[in-house]
């Protein structure tokens, strides 16, 4: 898998904001993507040192749509721990 394949979006939420000042931030990554992949891409992508890489699956939830029921897509994030001093800006200006 080619490495601009592997990491889909940054995952901006409140919780990820204040886990970036730990050092940590998440990705919304390809669901064939494995750790090994995960750290060479985002290492390679922001010129980082990479620590250490969780992964877990969101299931989709169902919604419904009037009478019909629909499944939102299944997503699998990564939460990525950097080397203490190293940082990625995601949005400009922060």
């Amino acid at each position: 898998m080619n490495i601009h394949e592997v990491l889909l979006r940054p995952m901006i939420t409140e919780k990820s904001t204040i886990m970036a000042d730990l050092g940590k931030y998440s990705f919304q990554v390809a669901p064939k993507a494995n750790k090994i992949q995960i750290k060479e891409a985002v290492q390679k992508t922001f010129g980082v040192t990479v620590e250490d890489v969780n992964i877990t699956r969101l299931r989709g939830k169902i919604k419904r749509y009037g009478p019909r029921f629909k499944k939102r897509p299944d997503i699998k994030k990564a939460v990525v721990t950097l080397k203490s001093g190293d940082r990625i800006q995601l949005i400009e200006g922060l």
